[in-house]
């Protein structure tokens, strides 16, 4: 059995943001807190932590842990952090607006290819680290075929997104020990 997992940096970071700020009370929910636009800007996640959390200690049946997010600029060292870590950085550059794109396309567009190629129905384990819908179709046509897929992310996650998965992991009683 081999495991594939796959992280949304940003939304995990952003979201991860709003849970701390409710938590310590900068908002009364978590829905006011994204409807206010209300973040923790304390708070950050320990890549370390992060990877020990998704993979464990022994990495031997792990074949992909891939972290995807924007380029930074040239000086900036984040990335550099998470691939000591242990995670394969897929990075893209940000649009004309400076916003994050191509993030949920590239990433199911790569746990299909590793389904397909190099997944085992019935036996893998792909985790998904992202709480958006935009990923349902590829988890229902994963299960589909017999894969098992598993969700890890903020309680908050989309409804469906949680319930088109084998398993939800909630984050939120972790996010104290993810903290860097």
């Amino acid at each position: 059995m081999s495991d594939f997992i796959y992280v949304d940096n940003s939304n995990l970071y952003i979201e991860g943001r709003r849970v701390a700020a409710v938590n310590a009370g900068l908002s009364p929910s978590i829905y006011d807190a994204m409807r206010d636009g209300t973040l923790d800007h304390g708070y950050t996640i320990s890549f370390g932590k992060l990877h020990d959390f998704l993979a464990g200690r022994d990495t031997s049946k792990i074949q992909r842990v891939a972290l995807f997010g924007s380029r930074p600029p040239p000086n900036d060292s984040i990335w550099r952090f998470a691939e000591k870590a242990g995670f394969e950085l897929h990075l893209e550059d940000r649009n004309f607006n400076n916003k994050e794109k191509k993030i949920d396309t590239g990433i199911a567009t790569l746990v299909t290819k590793d389904a397909y190629k190099s997944g085992k129905p019935g036996e893998d384990v792909f985790v998904l680290v992202a709480g958006d819908a935009d990923y349902v179709p590829t988890i229902n046509e994963l299960r589909k075929d017999g894969y098992i897929v598993e969700v890890v992310f903020w309680n908050h996650a989309a409804r469906e997104l949680k319930e088109a998965a084998n398993k939800f992991v909630s984050l939120d009683s972790h996010l104290e020990g993810l903290r860097f």
